[in-house]
């Protein structure tokens, strides 16, 4: 099936989201298998903040909070969402950053379980998740030197995380897992766990930063009691763009997230200096949100919820096959370790290798036109976003890896050096 350049490019023409390429701003002669850390600007976003920017903020001013609907982008945006994570009307809100929102709902997971102490997740977890978590728990130390909140680890599987719920779910308030690891592009089992977190009396925090918008997701059918994710990456939203956050709708009013900010009001504009958290899902607003960069998220929104998801996983699979299998091929015996599972339910939309000179190598990558990025200390990541990457780009990427490996060109001087982001 991988036999020829042409064989791809037959793959392509016969693609049922070939179409969704061109609505995409990408460069000539560039692969770009990064989005998994960054989406590419869709055209219809740079048309949608010249709106903003030029009549919304530039003629009605002020106005537009009321004219132009700003006010209600959290929730608008929110609903959006929703739809690509399989979650119900009303439990998803864009706000803030992944790790602000994670803040909140680590803080209301544990109210709801007064009586444990433990936070379950896995060390190799995205940095920011374990970074806040270690955060709040130090301090929640410190303001009751009496209770002692800790971290336990599972490692890397569901069998680790059943394993450590048998043995200390009486102590665990919530599990904290991102649904694919950030650098082996494994992929967790989200109703298996969230089920076995529950039989322990347990909630559950999923982060599906590395997933929406490249898989297929439901919430509600794995009953998950909590969730983040950000905006920028398969979403599309653009650098830094608004994170979000999903409340099971059963849990809504039972609490109130401690970053209590006026949107959060149930009357901001009320000014009154009590605070009285609004209902539903509002309640986890904080301050004021960015018009502009939820405006850009809104419209890439626009273009996922044109593609049946479906489709877009299908071809996640069949391009991840096709780059491990050519990879196999082309480049046996050249330093790579693939360290993604090849069972498709295990991985999700991106491709790791570990490699002893991974940052020079992809400086070549780059350098040559073939975008993906590195993790430390020796991790090669390639994302396949299948609205905009092609059968093509897979064949071209892996024949560029090939003559650099093979070739060491990853030795020259000029990509020994390392930027501040790599």
């Amino acid at each position: 099936m991988y036999d020829s350049r042409a064989a791809m490019e037959a793959l392509d023409r016969a693609d049922e989201l070939r179409e969704f390429r061109a609505r995409f701003e990408l460069p000539a002669g560039v692969v770009y298998l990064d989005g998994n850390s960054l989406g590419p600007l869709p055209r219809q976003t740079r048309e949608r903040l010249a709106r903003v920017v030029a009549e919304e903020w530039g003629e009605g001013l002020i106005r537009s909070w009321n004219q132009a609907d700003w006010i209600s982008l959290p929730q608008r945006v929110g609903g959006k969402i929703a739809r690509l994570v399989g979650a119900e009307e009303g439990e998803v809100i864009a706000a803030d950053s992944t790790s602000v929102n994670l803040y909140k709902l680590l803080s209301v997971a544990l109210q709801a379980n007064p009586s444990r102490r433990l936070i379950l997740t896995e060390r190799t977890n995205f940095p920011t998740d374990l970074y806040v978590t270690h955060g709040l728990l130090e301090q929640l130390n410190r303001d009751d030197p009496g209770t002692r909140y800790a971290i336990l680890f599972a490692e890397g599987n569901e069998d680790a995380v059943e394993q450590a719920l048998a043995e200390r779910g009486a102590d665990v308030a919530v599990v904290l897992l991102t649904q694919v690891n950030y650098c082996t592009g494994r992929l967790y089992d989200m109703q298996r766990v969230t089920a076995a977190a529950q039989r322990a009396g347990a909630l559950t925090i999923w982060d599906l930063s590395h997933t929406a918008g490249a898989l297929t997701i439901d919430l509600a059918a794995c009953n998950v009691d909590f969730a983040i994710g950000c905006g920028y990456k398969y979403l599309n939203g653009g650098p830094g763009a608004p994170a979000y956050l999903f409340v099971a709708l059963r849990h809504q009013e039972r609490f109130t997230q401690p970053l209590s900010g006026w949107m959060g009001h149930a009357q901001p504009f009320a000014f009154r200096s009590d605070y009285e958290a609004a209902p539903g899902i509002a309640r986890y607003l904080c301050g004021t949100p960015s018009v502009i960069a939820m405006a850009a998220l809104e419209s890439s929104l626009d273009v996922m919820l044109e593609a049946p998801m479906e489709a877009i996983r299908k071809k996640s699979l069949a391009l991840t096959d096709a780059f491990m299998a050519l990879v196999a091929r082309e480049c046996a015996d050249l330093g790579l370790n693939l360290i993604t599972p090849r069972a498709p339910s295990l991985r999700g939309s991106q491709v790791s290798y570990t490699h002893p000179a991974s940052q020079p190598v992809m400086q070549a990558l780059i350098a040559r036109g073939i975008i993906g990025d590195c993790r430390a200390p020796d991790v090669l990541r390639f994302g396949f976003a299948p609205l905009y990457v092609r059968y093509v780009d897979v064949w071209d990427a892996v024949a560029g890896l090939k003559d650099i490996l093979a070739g060491r060109i990853w030795g020259r001087a000029e990509f020994q050096a390392r930027g501040q982001v790599i």
